[in-house]
């Protein structure tokens, strides 16, 4: 399975789709946070308050960070995920240092997860593992495909390998 993420071009086709779905929505949801205003104040203590009773949604270190960390510097948090949101999903779609992007989108991902939200980042965890796991095949038909090899002559020159098959 894993050689086949990895290489065939059939799989490709396929990461591509998933690139691009993902990347829709990424995109449009960090659009619409840029342009219709967003505020994570509300939404950080709604996650802190789901750490309590017997059995929390989000774990108590998770409201700590939240608490001690996020919710003092909500606004730079507030910017972080709008213009996260943005870049990731353009990357995705046009397949530009994709493996990168999925990675970010997983995180974001896993933060929404862990303050007790599901809605579709199950699904979005899921895919964007395959993205990750498929490794360059994943952009084979995007950017990626002419700028990591551009990328990699540069730095060939170093004597490190920087992108691996």
């Amino acid at each position: 399975m894993n050689q086949w993420l990895r290489n065939n071009e059939k799989a490709a086709i396929i990461l591509t789709i998933f690139r691009v779905y993902l990347g829709y929505a990424w995109l449009s949801s960090g659009i619409g946070k840029v342009f219709g205003g967003f505020e994570t104040n509300g939404f950080i203590q709604g996650a802190i308050g789901k750490a309590e009773g017997a059995h929390p949604a989000v774990q108590g270190w998770w409201a700590a960070f939240l608490e001690q960390v996020a919710l003092p510097n909500h606004e730079l948090f507030a910017f972080l995920v709008m213009w996260g949101e943005v870049l990731v999903g353009a990357a995705l779609i046009l397949g530009l240092f994709t493996n990168l992007a999925a990675l970010g989108g997983i995180m974001m991902n896993f933060a929404f997860l862990f303050s007790g939200t599901t809605s579709t980042n199950p699904q979005m965890v899921l895919l964007a593992f395959f993205i990750i796991v498929a490794g360059m095949n994943a952009g084979r038909y995007g950017l990626d495909r002419w700028v990591l090899p551009r990328l990699q002559k540069q730095v060939e020159g170093t004597g490190r390998k920087v992108f691996a098959h």
